[in-house]
């Protein structure tokens, strides 16, 4: 059932489901951090209407710093912002920040814990029609490995908004990953949200679905689907922070149903499902299956079209679970 502590969406399964991009929250996650602290400033590499920036500029022009096109120059001009006692977030496309700008993100900012925030747009395969170039799929796994930073994939608008918010009130790098795509609203404003701290939003005891980012809305559909027609009872877990990992939540889950399966819009090397196989073979070795893009680049599509040929919405979720039952 669903976790009424989580107080997720109530029209969460509802076909008029409200929907947004979750770029729009990363928007007014800045504007609010602003508000909270005059110094919040914001960097962009000439993509402000896209990754949602433009509602920080419009709001606090004065804090507002366009670089054009040169990640690579915005990272470093960011780091020396933080050390001068700035908050600074830089934003552009995932596959540019922090795909082209690595080198920079590495020894800049995280080899010198500089206070800087990354905010990687359009990340995953539902960019959609942009294509392979275009569609971030394996930023987790580079900025996971880099020391001193925090990572997150926020599942909706709201929470994105939230994960912005709490960002600026961190010390050390962050990375942000968000999408363009419309996606459904999961939360509420009463949801809890906090860096490092997975949520269930449905308690289970056959398998452990853990999701990060737009897939959670999949992986809970999925379970519903299970258990409706299969009484396949699923936990389903928000893993928003892949780095640092909730291990307390995730071993208690797997010890609770014996078999786990991930969900993300990413390459399944190194992502939040590579994490957690990581961890469980450490502390609690367990069933593990995977949902993820099987090391391969995307292509051009609608979001929905490419979802479902790289099997990453529900019907692979549920494909999944059936397998890692068999196996139980």
């Amino acid at each position: 059932m669903l976790n009424k502590k989580a107080y997720l969406n109530p029209k969460l399964f509802s076909k008029n489901i409200e929907m947004e991009p979750t770029r729009n929250g990363y928007g007014r996650g800045l504007v609010e951090a602003g508000k909270r602290d005059k110094n919040v400033v914001v960097l962009c590499c000439d993509l402000k209407d896209s990754t949602r920036s433009k509602m920080f500029e419009d709001k606090f022009p004065d804090r507002f710093v366009e670089i054009g096109v040169a990640e690579q120059n915005m990272a470093g001009i960011a780091a020396g912002m933080s050390f001068a006692g700035k908050i600074p977030f830089i934003s552009s496309y995932a596959v540019f920040s922090p795909g082209r700008n690595w080198d920079q993100i590495r020894v800049s900012i995280c080899y010198s814990n500089a206070n800087v925030k990354i905010a990687g747009a359009h990340s995953g395969i539902s960019v959609g029609p942009d294509g392979a170039t275009h569609q971030a799929l394996e930023d987790i796994a580079i900025t996971r490995v880099l020391p001193n930073m925090t990572v997150i994939a926020p599942c909706d608008s709201i929470e994105t908004a939230k994960a912005t918010v709490a960002a600026a009130k961190i010390k050390g790098p962050v990375y942000i990953r968000f999408a363009r795509e419309k996606t459904p609203i999961i939360t509420t404003p009463k949801t809890p949200f906090k860096i490092g701290k997975a949520v269930v939003y449905r308690e289970g005891g056959d398998v452990s679905i853990i999701a990060c980012g737009p897939l959670v809305y999949e992986a809970l559909a999925a379970a519903e689907h299970l258990y409706k027609k299969y009484k396949i009872d699923c936990e389903v877990i928000n893993s928003h922070t892949i780095k640092p990992l909730d291990e307390k939540t995730i071993l208690r889950s797997a010890k609770k149903t014996g078999a786990v399966v991930t969900v993300e819009e990413h390459q399944m090397a190194g992502g939040l499902g590579g994490a957690i196989a990581e961890f469980l073979s450490r502390e609690y070795p367990v069933y593990i299956e995977r949902v993820g893009v099987e090391d391969t680049f995307g292509e051009s599509g609608t979001p929905d079209e490419l979802l479902k040929e790289y099997k990453l919405n529900r019907d692979a979720v549920v494909e999944k679970v059936k397998s890692i039952i068999k196996l139980k």
